[in-house]
C-alpha cells in the first residue's frame, strides 16, 4: 500500500505559541484516520498544513512524495472541509457548487445534481444559500467536498449541524469512500463519527499527536 500523506518532525508556532511539534505521521492510500483533541488545540492547524493553507514552522510534509509548500502549493485532487467555506449568499445551491467546479472542469452539471440528490439538496437546488438552514449550509460543504470524486478528504467536524438521519448518511457516504480507496482524514468531536469512520487514532496531547 503506497503512502498518501507524511508528516516529518513538523511544528507550528504563532509568535510564542507553540501550536504542535514533532508530529511525525504517515497516512497510506485507501485508510481512514482521526484526529482527536480539545478545542484550540491544534487539529485545525495541522490540517490546513496538510492542505497547504498555512505553512509549517519547522519539518515537511508530503502528499504523494510532493512537498507541500516546495513541489506543489496545495494538495491535490481532495476534497476540504475545513472550517466554513465562503458561499455566495445571493446564490443558489447549485450556482455555488457550479462556480466551484469551473475552477477545475473535472465535472459537468449531471454530477454535481447528482451529489445534491445523494445528500438530498436537490428540491432545493434553485434556493439562494442566504435561505439554507445551517444543516442545508452544512450538506453543501460536503457536496463541494466529494463532488470531484477526490482520492483523498480532509474533513474538520464534517457532521456539526447535521441532524440524525442526516449524520448516518454521511458516515455512509464517507465509509463508502475509504471501501472504494479514498483516503480519509478527520478531525470530528463525535465519538461515532471517530469510532465508525476512522481505523486508526491520533489523539493532541500536549503539543504533540500521539
Amino acid at each position: 500500500m503506497s503512502t498518501m500523506i507524511k508528516i516529518e518532525n513538523a511544528a507550528k508556532r504563532f509568535k510564542d505559541k507553540t501550536v504542535f511539534k514533532n508530529v511525525n505521521i504517515e497516512i497510506e492510500s485507501g485508510t481512514s484516520v482521526g484526529f482527536v483533541g480539545h478545542n484550540g488545540c491544534g487539529k485545525s492547524v495541522l490540517m490546513k498544513c496538510i492542505c497547504g493553507f498555512s505553512r509549517l514552522s519547522e519539518g515537511e510534509i508530503f502528499c504523494r512524495d510532493k512537498e507541500i509548500g516546495v513541489d506543489i502549493d496545495f494538495i491535490e485532487n481532495a476534497g476540504v472541509i475545513i472550517e466554513s467555506p465562503e458561499f455566495i449568499e445571493d446564490l443558489s445551491g447549485y450556482k455555488n457548487l457550479k462556480a466551484i467546479a469551473e475552477i477545475l472542469n473535472k465535472i459537468d452539471d449531471n454530477q454535481i445534481l447528482k451529489v445534491m440528490k445523494l445528500l438530498g439538496l436537490y428540491e432545493d437546488k434553485d434556493k439562494k444559500v442566504c435561505h439554507y438552514s445551517l444543516g442545508m449550509k452544512q450538506k453543501l460543504r460536503i457536496a463541494q467536498a466529494i463532488m470531484e470524486s477526490p482520492q483523498v478528504m480532509i474533513l474538520d467536524e464534517p457532521t456539526n449541524g447535521l441532524d440524525k438521519e442526516n449524520v448516518q448518511k454521511v458516515r455512509r457516504i464517507l465509509k463508502n469512500f475509504v471501501d472504494l480507496g479514498g483516503t480519509l482524514i478527520l478531525a470530528s468531536h463525535n465519538k461515532g463519527d471517530i469510532e465508525f469512520l476512522c481505523s486508526r487514532v491520533y489523539e493532541y496531547d500536549h503539543f504533540n499527536f500521539v
